[in-house]
């Protein structure tokens, strides 16, 4: 019998908010957390805007020896998952505990310290770094963190596949609960990319904006980074229940793929067979659909590629399934975006609002979907798709249900 795997907790803190409260009001408001970038040497930069954690103290959380250990990706999952865990309710010790882990995506990992130590090494000349520079920077640093302070001794790993880190992650959470490898997974994703040497690499591809996250606007310019994490208490439907745990949603289904064609140029055929697979797995018809959180990234080739993929898998009922990009709001999270997202996912299935894709000026004719611009939409669904497409066409969509 195949296992059923539920959430029964949720925390985040990106641009829009520090708890999902908070975050999920933006998006019911539309509100943009994208703007000027406050950064060491941002006048160096062409891009001078993001999705940043504005009024971030570090030191209102964690002591000088944590932060010695800590790059700013680790403190933001660690905060995000003190949320997840005390909503949960759950503590781990014994047999669940052995039976529990953490796997969670990320892209740069500790980035701010590779850019700050650099720093000190080439420009200050510096020949000698702190001794926890590696167990601060290295991208499984967040993962073990939280298996430390929660004393979970089951399988833990950290998944690296760019803009699809997140997904991939919660993807490998959701198959070890449902097949009795785990009773309970931490997973989800964060990303702090937001320092000199992060935005510099990411000007070289030329696909960010100057001024706006447009998705799907005929408009649009480019994508936006952000930054944040968002953690998820995955764990058994049974084993919820018989607690008495508050239950958020199911896990339904998921999928991946790989576009095997390009490094950087996504695939329609890649995109849609893993969304197509995620339907499959979920064993739900495509007319079930109500809600996709779209990749939508605001750039010309991951739009009209995503909604081309859409229309494939879902033929006529493309047009009656809303589809909108979150990161018009909080931005591009890069490994955690996905993360963020599924809050968007939650919110439709538990509260039947819709986020929308903000900033949208113009119809574009190779997005013509319903792209729910600009406004907050009430609707109720019971079943969602988050997409997420990487750079070198690494693919993983996650459906979830209502229950």
């Amino acid at each position: 019998m195949t296992r059923r795997v539920v959430i029964t907790g949720a925390g985040t803190i990106n641009a829009l908010g520090v708890d999902v409260l908070a975050t999920n009001a933006a998006m019911k408001e539309g509100r943009c957390g994208i703007g000027p970038l406050d950064i060491r040497d941002v006048d160096r930069l062409a891009i001078q805007i993001g999705g940043q954690v504005r009024g971030y103290d570090e030191q209102a959380h964690f002591n000088r020896q944590q932060i010695a250990l800590y790059d700013r990706f680790t403190q933001f999952t660690l905060l995000a998952a003190r949320q997840a865990m005390a909503q949960s309710g759950l503590t781990f010790t014994g047999e669940l505990a052995d039976q529990s882990g953490v796997i969670l995506g990320t892209s740069g990992g500790g980035l701010n310290t590779q850019d700050e130590n650099y720093r000190a090494v080439y420009e200050k000349g510096k020949n000698r770094v702190h001794p926890f520079i590696v167990p601060k920077l290295m991208n499984n640093a967040a993962v073990s963190q939280v298996s430390i302070e929660w004393n979970l001794r089951g399988p833990s790993f950290t998944v690296a596949t760019a803009c699809a880190s997140s997904n991939h992650a919660m993807g490998q959470a959701f198959n070890m609960v449902r097949s009795g490898m785990a009773t309970v997974m931490i997973t989800g994703g964060s990303e702090s990319m937001l320092c000199f040497g992060g935005i510099k690499a990411w000007e070289g591809l030329r696909v960010m904006s100057k001024d706006a996250c447009r998705p799907f606007s005929a408009t649009r310019n480019g994508m936006v980074q952000g930054e944040g994490a968002g953690v998820f208490v995955f764990e058994e439907f049974e084993h919820a229940k018989a607690r008495g745990a508050e239950i958020l949603c199911e896990v339904a289904g998921f999928a991946m793929s790989s576009d095997a064609s390009d490094i950087v140029m996504p695939s329609k055929q890649g995109a849609a067979r893993a969304i197509a697979g995620a339907l499959k797995d979920a064993k739900i018809n495509k007319e079930m659909i109500g809600y996709i959180n779209a990749h939508g990234t605001g750039t010309a080739a991951n739009d009209k590629t995503e909604c081309a993929a859409v229309a494939d898998v879902f033929g006529a009922h493309a047009d009656k399934l809303m589809i909108s990009s979150t990161k018009s709001m909080h931005g591009h999270l890069i490994g955690g975006t996905g993360a963020v997202e599924l809050l968007a996912c939650i919110m439709a299935l538990r509260d039947g609002v819709i986020a929308p894709t903000i900033g949208y000026e113009e119809p574009d004719p190779e997005c013509a979907l319903d792209v729910v611009p600009n406004e907050a939409r009430d609707a109720q669904v019971d079943v969602v798709l988050s997409n997420a497409f990487a750079f070198g066409g690494l693919n993983a969509v996650i459906a979830l249900r209502k229950i």
